[in-house]
């Protein structure tokens, strides 16, 4: 496509776009989030307008496209957090996040007593184990594989 064409079509795209859409790109342009501050700067925005019954079209479309750039911003950032950890802290964080103790655990992994062994570090984490884990917090399974590191 010559320039020309390109730039007709860029006007066109943009004079399609609604006013309240293009005013909300100029406060906070659509882009993937690479820091926290801009984490910050979108959740700050995301929070004026999530929830509301208000909203255009053109609000409703941007406030999309944010919260998808938000949530990867998020899913990137906790998986780094998360490979930090060795996997019985890891099952500890899981388990606290989302409200459960060791019987609940252990209504996953097959037995209380295995879940009890598991968190306190006396047994490891079989394969099997590992994708039960991976499917019922939906983590990547190799978080809970622990890598030694030889420096």
């Amino acid at each position: 496509m010559n320039s020309a064409r390109v730039t007709k079509a860029r006007r066109a795209a943009a004079s399609a776009a609604p006013d309240d859409y293009l005013d909300l790109v100029r406060q906070f342009p659509l882009r993937p989030i690479r820091a926290e501050a801009d984490m910050r700067a979108a959740q700050a925005l995301l929070d004026r307008y999530v929830g509301r019954d208000d909203l255009t079209p053109g609000q409703r479309d941007y406030v999309a496209a944010l919260a998808h750039f938000a949530g990867d911003y998020e899913r990137r950032t906790i998986t780094t957090r998360l490979r930090r950890l060795k996997p019985h802290e890891l099952l500890r964080h899981l388990l606290r996040e989302n409200n459960m103790n060791t019987s609940d655990l252990g209504a996953v992994l097959g037995s209380r007593g295995l879940a009890s062994e598991v968190l306190n570090g006396k047994r490891g984490l079989s394969k099997t184990l590992i994708g039960k884990l991976s499917r019922r917090f939906n983590v990547d399974p190799s978080l809970f594989l622990e890598v030694d590191v030889d420096v």
